[in-house]
């Protein structure tokens, strides 16, 4: 079943499933200069480790922008429940890997 909010279709949290396990489930996230991440919601709490740090902006669903600097070997915990996309608005490429906790 695909998640749906407001007509809109949400997309994977990440581009690829590089791990899981009863316990996590790890992403891999790439997002040349200019390219966006879709829509998508977080279910589960997670930790994002910059691999390669850029400048992104996050877009909640109502609308809201948040800047979202990403340095380099950087990490960050969110809690569940963001539904959002990600835009790289530098001029690197940014690569992350993004760990779901279950």
């Amino acid at each position: 079943m695909t998640d749906v909010i407001d007509g809109t279709e949400l997309g994977p949290v990440g581009q690829e499933i590089v791990y899981e396990n009863d316990r996590v489930r790890v992403w891999h996230i790439r997002l040349e200069p200019g390219e966006r991440q879709p829509l998508h919601r977080h279910d589960h709490p997670y930790l994002v480790v910059a691999i390669e740090g850029a400048k992104n902006v996050v877009q909640t669903v109502d609308g809201t922008r948040i800047d979202a600097d990403e340095p380099t070997g950087g990490v960050v915990y969110r809690d569940p429940g963001a539904v959002h996309m990600l835009t790289n608005v530098g001029d690197t490429t940014y690569l992350a890997r993004l760990v779901e906790l279950k």
